[in-house]
């Protein structure tokens, strides 16, 4: 059987555009070292039928998890960061998300030119509110649900990308109970907003 998207959802995707990949190592389950800044947090976020939020800029085409930049008012906390940058983004409530591993930014690009580490964690989507653009960036996009797999697809990170989803998916499937093989319908969240159980 296919993947089931619609007609919408394939133009959307017909303009998908992959960033290159950086290469930066990913480093499972590492604690990041005492003095690697922490710069940002990125989250693969799980709908019961182990599908994740992924978010297109419809602008540009280019797909994202749901994260960002460590702000003053997350006081150092990963999760803090990516509870809020998910509901600036994606109007997203998580649940407690859990640490899963770094990247090694050796050249610093988000840091000024210094080394840093670009965390990654996994948490329950329990909902997402109606559509509204990002504060931040004034950037308004369109919030797909989609299988992890094809996620790693869309966003372009290839080998090391598929290696985290697959620890996101461990995680996701031991903490709450989401299937290993997720549901492989894309779906378009609905401008209204949707809440998860």
């Amino acid at each position: 059987m296919g993947i089931e998207y619609s007609p919408e959802i394939s133009d959307l995707l017909g303009r998908v555009r992959r960033r290159p990949n950086a290469g930066w190592p990913w480093r499972p389950g590492e604690p990041v070292p005492g003095g690697l800044t922490v710069k940002q947090s990125w989250g693969w976020l799980f709908v019961p039928d182990g599908r994740v939020l992924t978010l297109v800029n419809p602008r540009d085409g280019v797909v994202s998890l749901p994260g960002g930049s460590l702000e003053p008012e997350d006081a150092g906390d990963p999760g803090r960061a990516l509870a809020r940058e998910a509901g600036e983004e994606a109007q997203a409530v998580i649940g407690g998300p859990v640490y899963l591993g770094y990247l090694y930014d050796r050249v610093g690009s988000a840091n000024g030119g210094h080394e840093c580490a670009r965390v990654r964690m996994a948490a329950a989507l329990r909902g997402a509110g109606p559509s509204a653009p990002d504060p931040a960036s004034g950037r308004h996009y369109r919030r797909l649900l989609v299988a992890p797999g094809l996620a790693v697809e869309l966003l372009g990170w290839g080998l090391p990308g598929l290696r985290q989803a697959r620890a996101a998916v461990a995680v996701a499937a031991a903490r709450w109970g989401v299937p290993v093989r997720a549901d492989e319908t894309i779906e378009e969240l609905p401008v209204a907003g949707r809440r998860f159980h």
